[in-house]
């Protein structure tokens, strides 16, 4: 059974499978500006959202509660998080300002990873509504090497480390500058995603340097990328034109786009999954499971077996408050 925590702007959902493949959706978190929604199939009851003005709070029965949980990170806005797939008591938290945490206690306690605003571009970054800021948008942490992290700096820069946030280096080439979302593959060693402002890219050496397959990808502002897990060339991501028509219900444009092997991005209009006109950026997510991908948007929650052939709605109740809201994560175990 696999269930969803899909994170909207002012509420988790989190949905389960009822015995008659219908999906009963329970809010949590009412009320708080969410900003992301992690969890690992190594641990499906442990569940983490970061908030905006409150911190980070973690489930440990599968979303039923929540406590907040972020002694030793500062401030009140956790902006990302990754649970290690190595090991789901090692988990990473993002935050605005720039910052990276690390916990190794399934979330309980946390390190700050010093360093990150010491790089040389720092006082470039930026986030446009706020201009004297920036956050951690994206936090991935390498299937192959533990010690490995990918971070996405919104506005600003993609950032590694190669020994686990001891130390960082920036802006490899053809990396983008503004990083939404980041993926990897556990079947392709080195291969990463991503997810951006100024387009696409794919990296094939551990994001040492990217390329920029756009043949066929009209609308270049990126914002959630996921690959098949069952095969590492097929890859699906959402756009809009901009940020004015990715983000907000009342002049929204996006769309969802798929790449297979060499090949050009494919638009996936009129297969179930509602695009175009209205209809905010999707985030998506996947399991474990090939050729299976959900995504959330204001219209809904959705699921492709076939990688984006074919979509179906899946029956969770969505009045027209959701359909004015943006969501800003999903997870799926």
């Amino acid at each position: 059974m696999t269930t969803l925590h899909a994170a909207m702007r002012d509420r988790l959902l989190v949905c389960e499978r009822d015995p008659d493949g219908d999906r009963a959706a329970t809010e949590r978190l009412a009320g708080y500006d969410i900003e992301c929604v992690a969890c690992s199939p190594d641990a499906p009851d442990r569940v983490f959202v970061g908030t905006f003005e409150d911190g980070l709070h973690r489930s440990t029965d599968g979303g039923d509660s929540f406590e907040r949980v972020d002694e030793g990170v500062a401030g009140d806005a956790v902006t990302s998080v990754a649970v290690d797939p190595h090991d789901p008591d090692v988990v990473y938290a993002g935050t605005e300002p720039s910052r990276v945490y690390r916990s190794t206690d399934g979330g309980a306690a946390w390190t700050h990873l010093d360093g990150l605003v010491d790089l040389p571009s720092e006082p470039e970054w930026y986030f446009p509504p706020r201009p004297d800021t920036h956050h951690v948008r994206w936090l991935e942490v390498d299937p192959f090497d533990p010690d490995r992290l990918y971070v996405g700096i919104e506005a600003g820069a993609l950032v590694l480390s190669d020994d686990g946030g001891e130390t960082w280096r920036e802006r490899p080439p053809g990396s983008r500058r503004d990083n939404h979302s980041l993926a990897t593959h556990p079947d392709r060693e080195g291969r990463v995603y991503a997810a951006a402002g100024d387009g696409y890219a794919v990296s094939d050496d551990g994001g040492e340097s990217w390329n920029h397959p756009q043949e066929g990808l009209r609308h270049r502002y990126c914002w959630s990328v996921v690959p098949d897990p069952g095969d590492p060339d097929r890859v699906l991501v959402s756009a809009a034109s901009g940020a004015r028509t990715a983000h907000a219900a009342s002049r929204a444009e996006s769309y969802v786009y798929r790449r297979a092997g060499d090949g050009p991005w494919e638009r996936l209009d009129g297969r179930g999954l509602p695009t175009g006109e209205g209809v905010v950026r999707a985030v998506l997510a996947t399991t474990g499971e090939p050729g299976t991908v959900y995504a959330a948007t204001n219209r809904g929650l959705f699921r492709s077996r076939d990688f984006g052939d074919a979509w179906t709605r899946l029956g969770v109740a969505w009045d027209e408050e959701l359909e004015r809201l943006t969501p800003r994560g999903l997870a799926a175990v």
